[in-house]
Order: structure tokens, then C-alpha cells, then sequence
């Protein structure tokens, strides 16, 4: 009987014929043994001292910034971004392995007052193998803020990184070159061994599947975050820079195709809805559209032709339902004559559906953004807290109090005055309410509270 080898492939989305990584999936005996091998290496890693744990990292962000060309290229053409965001993602994964590098520094408890003779004091230590399940947008910056914590307070890592980011995660890993970080090739079933196996679990991707991580780890016992969908509202007020506030929510709406957790998917205006959709359009406009590899490029392909028929289609469901097309809704199948077919669409701006359409409650991974009108400030905060996400939100103002007064009442994570919904810095928490997160925030000091546990110690004198 012949074995049947599964393989998995990445394919460049700015050209589907060009292979870019075909590796056999670890299937869930791969993915026990890259489990049982961190396992085995764990008790050494956690047992060297910080400042070797410091210098393994460095050394690691030292191997990334060397080949930052070679990845930037890679990341446009296994997922098509954009090269200068490109560019700035590696640049970001440098900067989060040098800032856990000197995490490791911290404190990891703190001495108490007794309430005897004695000794009580409180530290942390590693949870064991941390199961990081990460998605393709981001396929460098992402797994290296999960592995650069976990690895810095002596955990050891699996990644399952998305099928489209393979190739990032396998020259991710041979850059590392550490035993303490792995890569296991798959798809649903080795992240559901993941899950399975692990003794922290770590996600980013979609909420449905974000569901069943979180279910399945609960299931166990044992510590798990899920950061999954955002449908991210930006406020527009009288009183805005509208020009600036224009060209911040294009890029963030459309850059890299909208395909960011945080890209803005509402635009909602307060009385000067003319005026917005006008200086937005003018600003969508003037976006790059074309070949990631253009440095002039801000608006790619979407990463299949799955992601480019679902906004196509949401600009389809939008007409059906009375919505209007502003400006895109199209697939673009030829970006120049003779050119190289890519999954690109338009960028796409809809207006005129109801509060319950699904474009505007749901998040599509695409360029794609919904301008609604409020008669009001407070109707504006109700329909951005009007969904089950609640990752992201935007207010643009030249009011302090107000953007205070807003910021109080949206119901997300993160919140930014005049400033786009796209866009974290990674020495803060990161998360969201509602349905975009579940558990312990990521990044900055926060990872630290998720990949230990505290121990509380007491020493008595002797007797």
C-alpha cells in the first residue's frame, strides 16, 4: 500500500504559477515528535542564565537584520505585501527580539513581608512548550512576538505557522538556529494536534477557528490566547483635519490589501458625510495599486482566489441589499497588458446599507470599508460598538475632551486619536474585547504574565 504524502504549498499571489514552498505536513505524529523534542531541551533552556537567554536572542535578531533584504523580498513574494511595508516588518521583527533580549533582565517576582519569622517572596517560571498557531499576513512579525517572549522566560516553541507563510517560517526558523524553536509544516489537523500537545497555546487568525483553539485548550487546563477578527470603526468629526484623517483611513483601510486585524473596515462620519466620503475617495485615489514588489505600491493582490472572490462577492451582496458602490468591487485580472495575473480587486468603498448588514457586521479580509453616517457623537459610538468585535477603533478630532470622552466609550482595545486603526508598537499590550480576543494580552511586558506562571515561596527558620 503506497503512503500518500500531503503536502503543503505556498504560491506567490502577485503570480499563482510560482511556487514558492511545497513541504510535507507534519501530520499529528510530526507534530508530537517536534513537541516531545522541545520538551526534552526545555529544562536546559530554562535553567541558563538571563543573560544567556539574552545573547541567544540577540544573535538571533543580529541573523535577522542580516538577511533583511533577502526577507523582505520573501515576504512579497510568498503573501504579497507590499515591499515597504515589507521592509518595515523585518525591520519590526528585529526590534521585538532585541526588546526581549533585555526582557529577560526583569524582574521575575518580588519579596513580601512576612507575617512570621521567615522568608516570602514571590517568582515566575515557564509554563513548558508554548503551541504558537499564526497566521500568513504577518508571517514574520507575528510568530517572533510570540516565540520572543516565550523563548525569553524559558519556554520552548512549536510553530504552526498558515500554509501561505511557510517559506517565511522555515527561513525564520534556519535564521534562529536555536533547538528551542521549531516549525511543523500544516494545515487544521497539526494545529489541532498543536493544541492538543502543548502546555501554552498561542493563536492568531480567524474567529471561528480562534473558537475552537480556545475551546480545546480550556478543555485541558491550559493557558491560551486567541486574538482573532477586528471590524474597526473610525470616527470622523466636524472638526477633523479631514485631509490628514483621509489619508490615514485609505492606508489603513486598503494598505496591503485590508488585510490586517487592525485595517479600518467603517468609516463613520458626524454630520459632514459629504465631505468625508469626498477627501476619502480623493485619498484612495491617489494608493498604489499594482505589483507588491513596486516600491510604489500600497494596494496588492489578496493572498488567494478564495479572498479575492469573498470581496468581490461583499461588493456584490452590497448592491443586492440597496448599498452603493463609491468606488472598486471589481477583480482586476490583468494588472498591464501581457502582465501576470494575480487575486487582486480594487480598493472598494460601499455606503447605504443598513446597520445590520453583514459587510458591516462582519469582517472581509480584503479591501474593502463601509462609510455610515451618524446624525450624532453618541449614535457614532453606538454603531462602532454595534458588532461583536471590538479590536480597534479611530477618532479624528481636534477636540482633546472629546477624543476623551470618545475613547472612554468604544469598546476595543486599542483606541487612537488621529491617529489609523492599522499599526501596534510591540513594547505594549496587544488585544482586543469582545469576540476579537480571548485571554492575556500579547506583546510588551503583558507576554510575560502569559507564558509564566507565579509561585509563591515561604522559608521558615528551621526548628
Amino acid at each position: 500500500m503506497t503512503n500518500v504524502i500531503n503536502l503543503i504549498e505556498s504560491r506567490s499571489p502577485h503570480n499563482p504559477a510560482d511556487l514558492v514552498a511545497s513541504f510535507p505536513a507534519a501530520g499529528e505524529a510530526g507534530v508530537q515528535a517536534a513537541v516531545r523534542l522541545a520538551q526534552a531541551v526545555q529544562h536546559d533552556w530554562a535553567s541558563r542564565n538571563a543573560a544567556a537567554r539574552a545573547t541567544a536572542l540577540a544573535r538571533a535578531a543580529d541573523a535577522v537584520e542580516g538577511a533583511a533584504d533577502e526577507l523582505a523580498a520573501l515576504v512579497v513574494r510568498e503573501v504579497g505585501k507590499p515591499v515597504t511595508e515589507a521592509r518595515g516588518e523585518v525591520a519590526r521583527s528585529v526590534s521585538i527580539l532585541r526588546y526581549y533580549a533585555q526582557q529577560v533582565f526583569d524582574p521575575v517576582g518580588a519579596v513580601h513581608e512576612p507575617s512570621g519569622a521567615g522568608l516570602l517572596f514571590t517568582r515566575r517560571r515557564p509554563l513548558g512548550v508554548a503551541g504558537l498557531i499564526t497566521p500568513w499576513n504577518f508571517p514574520l512579525a507575528i510568530p517572533l512576538w510570540k516565540a520572543a517572549p516565550a523563548l525569553a522566560f524559558g519556554n520552548t516553541v512549536v510553530l504552526k505557522p498558515a500554509p501561505q507563510a511557510l517559506a517565511c517560517a522555515l527561513r525564520l526558523a534556519e535564521l534562529l538556529n536555536l533547538n528551542e524553536f521549531q516549525v511543523v509544516p500544516g494545515d487544521a489537523e497539526e494545529g489541532a494536534a498543536l493544541v492538543e500537545a502543548a502546555d501554552v497555546v498561542s493563536f492568531t487568525g480567524s474567529a471561528a477557528v480562534g473558537a475552537l483553539v480556545r475551546e480545546a485548550a480550556v478543555r485541558r487546563g491550559v493557558p491560551v490566547q486567541a486574538e482573532m477578527g477586528g471590524q474597526n470603526a473610525s470616527i470622523v468629526l466636524p472638526d477633523a483635519n479631514l485631509e490628514a484623517a483621509a489619508a490615514q483611513i485609505a492606508a489603513a483601510a486598503m494598505g496591503f490589501a485590508g488585510q490586517k486585524c487592525t485595517a479600518t473596515k467603517r468609516i463613520i462620519t458626524v454630520g459632514n458625510g459629504d465631505e468625508v466620503r469626498e477627501a476619502v475617495l480623493a485619498a484612495v485615489a491617489k494608493l498604489g495599486f499594482g505589483d507588491p514588489s513596486d516600491p510604489g505600491t500600497a494596494v496588492g493582490p489578496l493572498i488567494d482566489e478564495a479572498a479575492r472572490d469573498r470581496v468581490v462577492d461583499a461588493a456584490a451582496g452590497a448592491i443586492a441589499a440597496g448599498g452603493r458602490i463609491l468606488t472598486g468591487g471589481r477583480a482586476v485580472h490583468s494588472l498591464q497588458e501581457g502582465g501576470l495575473g494575480g487575486w487582486y480587486v480594487e480598493p472598494t468603498l460601499v455606503d447605504g446599507l443598513p446597520a445590520d448588514h453583514p459587510l458591516v457586521c462582519e469582517e472581509v479580509f480584503g479591501p474593502i470599508c463601509v462609510i455610515q453616517d451618524a446624525a450624532s457623537v453618541d449614535e457614532a459610538v453606538a454603531l462602532a460598538n454595534g458588532v461583536r468585535y471590538g479590536l480597534a477603533s479611530a477618532v479624528y478630532t481636534s477636540d482633546l475632551d472629546r477624543a476623551l470622552d470618545l475613547g472612554a466609550r468604544l469598546d476595543t482595545g486599542l483606541v487612537k486619536v488621529n491617529a489609523p486603526t492599522s499599526g501596534v508598537d510591540f513594547y505594549l499590550p496587544f488585544g482586543g474585547e469582545k469576540d476579537s480576543s480571548y485571554g492575556g494580552r500579547e506583546q510588551g511586558k503583558a507576554a510575560q504574565d502569559f507564558y509564566t506562571s507565579t509561585h509563591t515561596v515561604t522559608i521558615s527558620p528551621a526548628r
